[in-house]
């Protein structure tokens, strides 16, 4: 009878251990921050077994490093939550001869790849405990039972140590009994594949951020003209978004984000430009109006300079027929003025800094409307039809069809993030980067979307674009903004019904835009700021 009494505790007690050994597997599952998972572990296997104090090793190269140390009795808490560093020293694998360092009983478990479990460390043989008693001596401890667990990995690699000592029972030291041993193994298991789970996530998660910045990288390097742009939009889109929580007011009170939330958004920012992929260099890289491969000012320039020549030529032939030699002379040299003069001209519009007048337009088609003799003899219109096109445009220098192209990276944009396999807390990123071409008017592009029709980040990541683009100083068709230029040209804007109010009103009252300015402007650019000469500028 009286074994059956001592049977029942026994059970309870063992049933009670395996449910707590459950419940921190369920804790090692969900936790996500590796220091909070070790401690986890470590504070788990004390508690099983009522150890007196434990450490937690990690392997890294050829040695064995401290991260987490508990030691109740002597009040000795390192690394983990407690934020205070662990100053031991790494545990060398290899001595200084070169052997391996199975003297040491956590190096052991590593190269060996088994479990010690010592009664008494003063009595054990084939292991060095200088250092623990050096230890000892110095706080009055007195290390005896310990037990040592190597964590394996999904390879079976070991890539750390939990080490237990000094487990208590009524107030007295007592060995690790084997129900221990297999309790801790079984936790460090766990631990283990919890681990290695969260180590392969965030392997995958710096493959993919790496990827995904490598392939913003390429757009920028792709062109000498937008190079840091997709660099500078996630810091300013995440800029903005803090400044819009901030807010707290209008279409933006209760508006949040979360760590997810807020990783999502920066994964959009970083991919928003990546239909860019398929646009044509010649077209992103259009510095001038005449800009194909190469810019074709200089074939003018030329043509000009055999158009003279020509003209050089017709000249002395008809002095030689008998043509009066003053005045004929006098007409070429009104002829070639003219040409020289009509060639300033071509430069300055080519360069497509300044809108077009229609005066000027019809100045072009004038001089087009000459002719020059090729080479072959024939006859050419001093500028082609495309020449005239392209000369003509009324601002910057895309023709509206090389818009559309360039327009189009957008729609790239979209097909490409649409087409992935985006998890769960990623799924909104093509909506975010694929909107930041709309206007809340819907007057924008690809879809006409409307303000109701999209979400709050997608209209943060619109302001975010084109305050960047106003700002950029690598621009071909433009010279960098000053910050009061780029904030009243975004005032209008807001009234005009292209980008957010409340974004743009949470962006100005929040000062965000001297921060970035601080980071990525010139000198030169950041100007005083007078609030009334800002449309639109909120006023409460």
């Amino acid at each position: 009878m009286s074994n059956g009494s001592e049977t029942i505790p026994a059970v309870g007690k063992l049933i009670e251990r395996i449910e707590r050994l459950n419940s921190i597997g369920i804790a090692l599952s969900a936790e996500q921050d590796s220091d909070r998972l070790l401690e986890i572990i470590l504070l788990g296997a004390k508690e099983l077994t009522g150890a007196d104090g434990g450490t937690v090793y990690e392997v890294a190269g050829d040695e064995v490093r401290f991260r987490i140390v508990r030691t109740d009795s002597l009040g000795l808490s390192f690394g983990g939550s407690t934020g205070a560093p662990v100053a031991f020293k790494p545990i060398p694998l290899r001595l200084a001869d070169g052997q391996l360092n199975h003297a040491s009983v956590v190096a052991h478990a590593v190269l060996d790849g088994s479990t010690v479990n010592i009664p008494d460390a003063y009595h054990a043989e084939g292991f060095d405990f200088t250092g623990t008693r050096a230890f000892d001596a110095r706080t009055g401890y007195h290390s005896t039972a310990l037990l040592t667990v190597p964590m394996r990995n999904h390879e079976g690699l070991v890539t750390g140590v939990l080490q237990l000592l000094n487990p208590q029972r009524n107030g007295s030291v007592r060995p690790f009994s084997p129900a221990d041993q297999r309790l801790v193994e079984s936790l460090a298991s766990q631990a283990a594949t919890a681990l290695s789970k969260k180590e392969l996530i965030d392997g995958m998660k710096a493959l993919f951020e790496g990827f995904i910045q490598l392939i913003a990288t390429a757009i920028d390097d792709k062109s000498p003209y937008t190079g840091g742009h997709c660099r500078r939009v996630p810091e300013l889109t995440m800029l903005i978004a803090d400044a819009c929580i901030a807010q707290g007011r209008g279409e933006l009170a209760g508006f949040a984000m979360s760590a997810a939330d807020r990783y999502e958004l920066r994964i959009a920012a970083w991919l928003h430009d990546c239909g860019k992929v398929t646009t044509p260099e010649w077209v992103m890289d259009k510095a001038t109006k005449l800009s194909r491969l190469f810019d074709r000012i200089e074939l003018l320039a030329t043509r000009f300079e055999l158009r003279k020549r020509e003209l050089e030529a017709a000249a002395w032939r008809a002095i030689a027929d008998g043509a009066g030699r003053e005045d004929t002379l006098a007409r070429l040299a009104r002829e070639q003025a003219q040409l020289d003069e009509d060639l300033v001209f071509l430069r300055h519009a080519n360069l497509g800094s300044e809108a077009m007048r229609p005066e000027d337009q019809e100045r072009v088609r004038r001089i087009a409307a000459g002719a020059w003799t090729t080479t072959a003899g024939d006859r050419q219109p001093l500028l082609s039809a495309d020449e005239v096109a392209n000369l003509c445009i009324v601002r910057g220098t895309l023709l509206a069809e090389e818009r559309e192209v360039i327009n189009h990276h957008i729609v790239a944009t979209i097909h490409m993030l649409e087409s992935l396999p985006f998890p769960r807390h990623l799924r909104r990123v093509p909506e975010f980067a694929g909107g930041h071409h709309e206007r809340m008017d819907g007057m924008g592009y690809p879809k006409g979307l409307t303000r109701a029709q999209m979400s709050v980040q997608a209209r943060v990541m619109g302001v975010a674009d084109v305050f960047e683009a106003l700002t950029a100083g690598d621009r071909p068709y433009k010279k960098a903004m000053t910050l009061s230029q780029a904030l009243r040209i975004l005032g209008r804007m807001k009234l005009d019904g292209h980008i957010d109010p409340d974004v743009f009103d949470a962006f100005v009252r929040s000062g965000v835009w001297r921060d970035y300015a601080a980071r990525f402007l010139t000198p030169a650019q950041r100007d005083e700021v007078d609030p009334s000469g800002i449309p639109g500028w909120p006023t409460s």
